[in-house]
């Protein structure tokens, strides 16, 4: 995701690309190993529009953190938070704090792809090694960075899987595809976009909707003049919610599917009763079906009194990763940046391995559909 990745532009772009290229303060690879507590760091959303996916992710760091130090007094870790509500604009100020900070020695996230685009130079020229449970656009690894790991498969195959449910399972037909004009869902949907047209299903490209906008009513017009039987959105929950909401009372019945930044519960929340039957995909995988899963799910609501969310498993193994690490003597970034480049950590979602590009090895992408009680349900897209 998921996971909000606004457009840069104009002077906030080019202070923003400055920033995530230039010179910091020379901190040794091994400066750490001073550090009477070793830090590990979260960035991404924790308020704005799309905090609930930030929270979800950096509520698991936290969790596995807390876990570890109860066990493991003689290597202590603090877990750092970092706000920046997933805007690439504001990532980089905040990337230079991580970058400074000698003991923070890895870095669960950046949470969305924007800001890590922001950011991604920055963190390889010190050598700080990150893993994202939930940055999923394509070209991240195509950047030469070292120090990226991606614990998800990417938009690409997200795409590419959702145009395949479009085909086998939905009865393949035609489909208009609207998105909120960001980098994350222009992006997939324009992939889908492609798919769908490859495959030979019937695409209306349909158009891009103003994010944060309370009246979707041009576009709800458009979508019930495509005559489309499935409408796609690429975006996140808050406006997916409002859009879903406004087809619904407009009268159309079409099937409505999102991508995983729509996999939230504030989507539900948003669309109330349209939300039923609505699906999301994504490449975070149910928990109920392994023990270790349903393990996890426990010792979260007991920890925070509700449940999980979308990549918060996928943050609970990336933090655990780099855990394993630190406990067997990793306490430099250098040497935890070696570890997750060529270890392997069984997780509870699955068994983290990277490539040199710092892709997952493997990877697999679920459809979620809302049921009748208001929950997901999720299901491997075969």
């Amino acid at each position: 995701m998921k996971i909000r990745t606004r457009r840069v532009v104009g002077a906030a772009a080019t202070a923003a690309l400055a920033l995530s290229g230039v010179a910091v303060a020379s901190v040794p690879a091994s400066a750490a190993t001073k550090c009477k507590v070793l830090k590990l760091a979260f960035q991404g959303p924790l308020t704005g529009d799309y905090g609930n996916l930030g929270v979800n992710i950096s509520q698991c760091a936290v969790l596995a953190v807390d876990q570890y130090n109860a066990h493991n007094p003689k290597v202590h870790v603090q877990l750092i938070k970092f706000d920046s509500q997933g805007d690439p604009a504001q990532a980089p100020a905040l990337a230079q704090k991580i970058v400074k900070d000698p003991c923070i020695v890895g870095l669960v996230g950046p949470s969305f792809s924007g800001e890590t685009l922001a950011t991604g130079k920055l963190y390889n020229s010190v050598g700080l090694p990150l893993i994202s449970p939930s940055a999923t656009n394509p070209t991240i690894t195509q950047q030469g960075w070292k120090v990226f790991h991606r614990a998800v498969a990417t938009d690409a195959m997200q795409a590419e899987q959702t145009a395949k449910l479009i085909k086998t399972k939905l009865g393949n037909k035609k489909t208009i595809v609207i998105d909120d004009a960001s980098d994350y869902g222009k992006g997939i949907a324009d992939m889908l976009r492609a798919d769908l047209a490859k495959q030979g299903t019937q695409v209306d490209n349909g158009e891009s909707i103003v994010p944060g906008a309370q009246d979707f009513s041009s576009t709800v017009a458009k979508i019930k003049q495509s005559g489309a039987a499935i409408v796609y959105y690429g975006g996140y929950y808050s406006d997916a919610g409002k859009l879903a909401k406004q087809i619904s009372d407009a009268g159309i019945t079409a099937q409505f599917i999102s991508d995983d930044g729509t996999y939230d519960k504030g989507f539900i929340t948003v669309a109330g009763a349209a939300a039923k039957g609505a699906i999301a995909t994504a490449p975070s995988a149910p928990l109920q079906t392994s023990k270790a899963g349903r393990a996890f799910e426990a010792a979260y609501k007991s920890a925070f009194g509700m449940a999980d969310g979308v990549y918060s498993a996928e943050a609970y193994d990336a933090a655990n990763f780099f855990l394993k690490g630190i406990k067997t003597g990793k306490t430099t970034r250098a040497a935890l940046q070696k570890y997750v480049s060529t270890a392997s950590f069984v997780g509870v979602t699955k068994t983290l391995k990277f490539g040199k590009t710092g892709e997952l090895a493997g990877g697999a992408i679920y459809a979620y559909t809302v049921q009748p009680d208001g929950s997901w349900k999720g299901a491997l897209i075969k």
